[in-house]
């Protein structure tokens, strides 16, 4: 397997083939980069823009080129890690899968009773598969293993294991196989560890995204933030009660048939919708098979508050329910994200720059030192992402809504004239942020990217009760904002600031314990909202010109210093991590003590006291500086 050293991940799709990826295996070689991280490649249903919407695992997608190409792209100089769907496919008659009916009830998780869900999350047309089954896990990995034992990939990243059954046995399997370097993507909540029986690299970095967000956001501007947005909006709930509802309004409505399939198999009443809505993590991971409960999950159903018949049983102190079991710990998860990501991040929005998935807005900013700590628990080979293709914003747009929190009475000051012109407060506010954010943008980005945004909040239009007329006004104040002169100043002042937090941020992925995460096009100025926003294409020949010249911009030098010191050191980036004492606006720390990085904070000088002997600057700004030791 080739050297991991750092991850390119491309979005595949119309325009985006295996032809296209292996021209641009050049470019990304002499970027720095080892492998190439493609989104899901076997084949999804007619007319597929992500892959997510497998109909036959058994074969690579046609659509994409076909096996040939991808065998081709695999042989062209880059490692391979290949995005995997194993817990659900599309229920499509596209599928053979689904339209055989023996098939189907061996291969989707259907209730019997019934014969519906299991959804993932609230999406009808993707049904749950039952991976639990041997000869199901054998089926639909017959491709990926073979991938992996013609040396074609080095690895796979599993997309939505807390939506299997058994997420430990199914990791184990994949070792079992040889698949020795696995990723999941978990979303670890704030002060939630990752499994230490789960046999893979790590996750896909989203923890990682988040507290190098927050590292940036000034803590002094919490007060004053706060007090403006409860002003403004009037909204005085804690995040956390927000959070709670959202979650408690989504299981009494958008999974009311998962609630009823779980009350019937329920020997007694009990309130199911505060249940799942209790949790504060995605799930529970007991296993009613093997008798294996945790204490992380003892700890997890007992901070949740339930009924104490029903922990007992989720818990496997009362047995003969192991169907609950195992329906309850699946059915928290899309609960948890429906109400969390895409109801109450559209609905709380005092800095939205903190509303990204797997994070907590209630939680402002980040100490250095608690940075740090971080860091030293991070799996060696765990996935570090800024931007991913399920970001609500990108690493970009969040480096500029950070810096709101350095002059807050600024921004205050351009704020309150311009929420005159919407009925919303809160709503308004949202669309400001979102337009300093990211500008400039088109108007037609914005409106789409709107409709998507007010649709999730849920609360002046939805998308299954449309307001056409009030989204139109949104959209039409949005515009407006627009062609305001004095807010693209502003927005250009705070671009201007906003560089420095994102060559830092960028720095720190390239340098932290892990494997350093490129989304596509984002080695330049990258400002792009939720999808389908951030995968829009990407101008590749700017970039291969840009590579090779001297006067490269700022991220793109800093990406490529740092990825060819990685190559020049490696046993440096898997040696030890050791902090620096720079001060608490400064972030400081040494690789294997043979690599140098600080990086200010604070917009102050990227300065620290050097370890003994000579150090030569490999990239250096005024705010930022990586130094490798002299020989």
């Amino acid at each position: 397997m080739a050297e991991l050293r750092a991850t390119y991940r491309l979005q595949l799709g119309p325009g985006l083939g295996f032809a296209q990826a292996r021209e641009l295996v050049p470019y990304l070689r002499d970027l720095g980069v080892s492998h190439l991280y493609l989104s899901p490649s076997l084949q999804a249903r007619s007319g597929s823009t992500h892959g997510y919407d497998v109909i036959d695992p058994t074969h690579v997608s046609e659509d994409l080129g076909g096996e040939d190409e991808l065998r081709r792209l695999c042989s062209a100089g880059l490692g391979v890690i290949l995005d995997i769907v194993p817990n659900h496919m599309a229920a499509t008659d596209e599928n053979p899968f689904w339209r055989d009916p023996l098939w189907r009830a061996k291969f989707f998780d259907l209730d019997w009773r019934t014969g519906a869900h299991r959804r993932f999350f609230d999406v009808s047309e993707l049904a749950g598969v039952r991976m639990e089954d041997p000869e199901v896990w054998e089926i639909t990995h017959t491709k990926v293993l073979e991938l992996a034992r013609d040396g074609l990939i080095d690895g796979v990243r599993v997309d939505h294991p807390d939506g299997l059954a058994n997420p430990r046995r199914y990791l184990e399997r994949l070792r079992e196989n040889g698949i020795d370097r696995v990723w999941v993507e978990k979303i670890l909540e704030p002060g939630e560890r990752l499994r230490p029986d789960w046999l893979v690299e790590g996750t896909t970095g989203y923890d990682f995204l988040n507290e190098v967000t927050a590292l940036f956001v000034d803590p002094a501007g919490e007060e004053p933030l706060t007090r403006l947005y409860e002003e403004l909006s009037g909204e005085r709930r804690p995040w956390a009660e927000i959070a709670g509802a959202a979650k408690l309004e989504q299981a009494r409505t958008t999974f009311a048939d998962e609630v009823a399939q779980l009350t019937a198999r329920l020997p007694f009443e009990a309130d199911l919708e505060r249940a799942l809505a209790s949790l504060h993590v995605y799930r529970t991971y007991v296993e009613p098979d093997t008798s294996r409960v945790s204490d992380q999950d003892r700890g997890v159903v007992a901070e949740a508050g339930l009924p104490e018949e029903l922990a007992r049983i989720l818990l496997l102190e009362q047995r003969g329910h192991d169907t609950f079991v195992l329906r309850f710990q699946q059915t928290t998860p899309p609960v948890h994200a429906k109400g969390v990501e895409d109801t109450a991040f559209y609905r709380w929005n005092r800095l939205v720059a903190l509303n990204e998935v797997g994070g907590d807005p209630s939680r402002f900013s980040l100490a250095v030192e608690d940075f740090h700590a971080a860091n030293l628990a991070r799996p060696p080979r765990g996935l570090l992402a800024t931007t991913t293709h399920d970001t609500k914003r990108s690493g970009d747009v969040r480096a500029r809504l950070a810096c709101l929190a350095a002059d807050p009475e600024e921004w205050s000051a351009i704020v309150r004239p311009r929420l005159e012109g919407w009925r919303d407060a809160n709503e308004a506010y949202a669309i400001l942020q979102t337009v300093v954010g990211a500008w400039p943008l088109d108007p037609d980005r914005l409106e789409l990217y709107l409709e998507k945004a007010l649709r999730e909040a849920k609360v002046n239009t939805t998308w299954i009760d449309q307001d056409h007329e009030w989204e139109a006004g949104a959209k039409r104040y949005a515009v407006g904002l627009l062609a305001d002169e004095e807010l693209g100043r502003y927005a250009a002042r705070l671009g201007a600031a906003a560089e420095r937090v994102s060559l830092g941020m960028t720095l720190l992925k390239l340098t932290s314990p892990g494997i350093p995460d490129l989304y596509q096009g984002d080695e330049l100025p990258f400002l792009a909202l939720v999808d389908p926003d951030n995968r829009r294409p990407v101008n590749w020949e700017l970039r291969r010109r840009l590579l090779g010249s001297p006067d490269a911009p700022a991220k793109l030098d800093a990406i490529r210093s740092a990825l060819a010191l990685r190559a020049r050191r490696p046993a440096a980036f898997a040696g030890s991590y050791e902090p620096l004492d720079a001060g608490p606006d400064v972030c400081a720390f040494t690789r294997g003590a043979e690599v140098l990085v600080a990086v200010a904070v604070r917009g102050g000088l990227a300065s620290a006291n050097e370890p003994p002997g000579e150090w030569r600057d490999v990239y250096r700004t005024p705010h930022s500086r990586l130094a490798e030791r002299v020989s």
